[in-house]
């Protein structure tokens, strides 16, 4: 996931408090502060702050940042300065050292900073670069260059657009955003932006259903989430790794039950539940893990676990054929359990015939702990 920081170091401190609030209700990581603010923003919320390095503020317990960031000079094309010497890197590893985060501020300028930066972000956890007109190249030239060492790389930016070039730069991008404007509704925009750049997109695909039925009891797993879901959108649930069905949330009116557009009736406690590039079960949920809303188109975004309802219901087995793949899924035998067609609209449980299609996420590679593996694993 890429993290989005805050710059609140100029200004009025309401200036900065509106800035960090906007930034706190839009799910920035950071905040960038001056460290005589630090006790008052604790009090705004709980957020992770990063403040600049003045040789004092490290002593400091009771206000100490969670980062200590060097403001790293410019330096001249001519300077013939041994960079790893320099003072600000000296106390870099210093600080380290003691198990402290530390970060550097670099403006590049010219390509010999450029070049002392990459030297930077070897010793530093977090690299900040303000690159002005040159954002491209020396972000290339910096991610090409620490791509094997420990250090995330933000990228100081004013817009969503310089956010967006930002976090595409040689299809990884950069670890994360800082943003330097104070307009707040910039601030949601961009950070909303950053959050959804960490979002892959899924191929799903039809399977015809071949085989319905009902079975007994069984335990199955209500997922609450702290999101509202859309027509179209639900989770990919499934008893194999390969093959995982798109199951509609409850956001559609029903005659019998109000809407509960933030529930997902997932399935059989076993289940696979696709979160991410990983797998997990049903029933290891539990509420603040982190989950993947995926609509009909294949677009994801993050979600939150709120609650996990597990209970005993009737349950009903689903096959279904693609590529020449028989793929299973058990869920409630419910009105309100649904489905999505290739037209992206939804389909409950009951409705269900054979022959019907409904849309699946298919892949090559089994599972070990929720990972992909490649090697040969059985699953029926």
């Amino acid at each position: 996931m890429k993290n989005v920081w805050i710059k609140a170091t100029e200004g009025s401190w309401d200036q900065k408090r509106n800035a960090i609030t906007a930034a706190m209700e839009s799910g920035a990581d950071f905040v960038l502060a001056d460290a005589a603010d630090l006790p008052e923003i604790k009090q705004l919320g709980k957020i992770k702050t990063a403040c600049f390095f003045d040789g004092k503020n490290g002593s400091a317990e009771d206000n100490a940042a969670d980062v200590f960031v060097w403001n790293i000079p410019v330096l001249s094309e001519n300077d013939d300065e041994n960079v790893s010497e320099t003072a600000e890197l000296k106390q870099m590893k210093e600080m380290k050292k003691a198990g402290k985060s530390v970060a550097a501020y670099v403006d590049i300028q010219n390509k010999k900073t450029e070049l002392f930066a990459a030297t930077v972000g070897k010793t530093a956890d977090y690299l900040i670069i303000s690159a002005g007109d040159w954002r491209i190249i020396p972000l290339e030239n910096l991610i090409a260059a620490l791509e094997k060492f420990d250090v995330e790389i933000i990228a100081a930016v004013k817009t969503v657009e310089e956010a967006q070039t930002s976090l595409q730069i040689l299809e990884k991008g950069v670890d994360g955003v800082l943003i330097t404007t104070a307009d707040m509704s910039e601030i949601k925009e961009i950070s909303n932006a950053v959050k959804m750049s960490g979002c892959a997109e899924e191929q799903l695909v039809p399977a015809k259903i071949v085989t319905i039925k009902q079975l007994g009891m069984g335990d199955r797993v209500c997922v609450d989430t702290c999101n509202l879901m859309v027509p179209g959108e639900g989770m990919l649930i499934g008893s194999q790794s390969a093959g995982l069905f798109l199951i509609h949330s409850e956001v559609d009116d029903s005659p019998y039950v109000a809407s509960r557009p933030f529930r997902v009736n997932a399935g059989a406690v076993y289940s696979y539940l696709k979160i991410n590039d990983i797998t997990r079960y049903l029933s290891e949920l539990k509420a603040g893990d982190d989950l993947t809303i995926v609509d009909a188109g294949g677009k994801t975004r993050p979600g939150i676990v709120g609650r996990v309802k597990i209970e005993s219901r009737p349950m009903m087995l689903l096959e279904a054929e693609v590529e020449g793949k028989i793929l299973k899924v058990i869920l409630q035998n419910a009105e309100t359990v649904k489905l999505v067609r290739p037209d992206g609209k939804s389909v409950s449980i009951t409705q269900l015939k054979v022959g019907d299609q409904v849309l699946v996420k298919i892949e090559e590679a089994g599972r070990h702990f929720g990972m992909k593996v490649t090697e040969k694993i059985i699953e029926n």
